[in-house]
């Protein structure tokens, strides 16, 4: 037998190694393949019937042509309210977890209920939010209550997301930021972070995208309706978001023409999530040239 000769063991090894390459690119394949079908069959139903006036357009309750313009800005800013507290906070909370927390058991038991609560069920953030804002305060539905929900939901899986994307960073270039004579925050803030970037902005725009499909927490915090105008920035308006709307739609609306704005509505949700997916790879891609330079 020839000394390069593969043994049985090997022919083996090797037809194991063919069948399991072929499994996953065919898993990979199939689940592609899945996502594609389901934003075709949402945006083919919807996106060729939308119109400008249908963007901007307040609803109707009994008549047929209702739009999303309330709607569509609720989303947008609540959106925006709730990254605007979440992610300093989160992101934080991150960095000190992964930098400065001692490596004890209350930090460990404070990771072990970070963990936990990025797991737990929307809804539970919004009958907390129902507490606080609602029953507490006794401000009623309002879209501060709702962006202040959200920012509890998105809290705990970005801290998450910002330690682990830390803690990947190589001790080297630690190291090296360190013999260059620069002290901790320095090489976290030119260094460390930067590296961290894609991870971090990736986790942004996770729960960006969560968020702005969020229906349970907005029904509960932020109510099933709106102040009537297009552009109400009035924290304590009633925020009646998308999501809330479509499902309004779908399940108790009376309008003659509620199957048509749901599949309108439901493209324009999916479509915009699809595209603040894409609003945030921006910076990556910048960071990757820099990166590469």
């Amino acid at each position: 037998m020839s000394a390069f000769t593969p043994s049985r063991k090997n022919r083996r090894s090797l037809f194991w190694d063919r069948f399991a390459t072929v499994c996953f690119y065919g898993l990979g394949a199939v689940i592609m393949l899945f996502i594609f079908w389901l934003l075709f069959t949402i945006l083919s139903r919807g996106l060729p019937w939308i119109t400008p006036q249908f963007l901007v357009k307040l609803p109707e309750e009994i008549d047929a042509g209702g739009g999303i313009g309330p709607m569509l800005f609720n989303s947008f800013y609540v959106l925006f309210l709730s990254l605007l507290i979440s992610l300093p906070i989160g992101v934080g909370a991150g960095i000190y977890m992964a930098e400065y927390a001692p490596k004890n058991k209350f930090t460990e038991v404070l990771r072990i209920c970070v963990e936990s609560l990025a797991s737990v069920p929307s809804i539970v953030f919004g009958l907390l939010g129902l507490a606080i804002f609602a029953e507490y305060f006794g401000i009623g539905l309002t879209i501060l209550g709702g962006a202040v929900s959200l920012a509890f939901l998105n809290l705990p899986m970005l801290a998450r997301v910002t330690e682990e994307a830390i803690r990947a960073v190589p001790n080297d270039l630690r190291n090296a930021a360190f013999a260059l004579g620069t002290t901790k925050y320095q090489s976290i803030r030119t260094v460390v972070i930067p590296v961290a970037m894609n991870a971090i902005i990736t986790g942004v725009c996770l729960v960006a995208g969560r968020a702005f499909g969020e229906s349970a927490v907005i029904l509960l915090t932020a109510g099933l309706s709106t102040s009537g105008a297009m552009w109400d920035f009035n924290l304590f308006s009633p925020g009646e978001t998308l999501a809330v709307h479509l499902w309004y739609v779908q399940s108790e609306a009376i309008v003659e023409d509620a199957r048509q704005i749901a599949d309108m509505s439901a493209a324009v949700l999916v479509f915009i999530v699809l595209l603040i997916n894409l609003v945030f790879r921006v910076p990556l891609w910048f960071n990757n040239r820099k990166v590469k330079r």
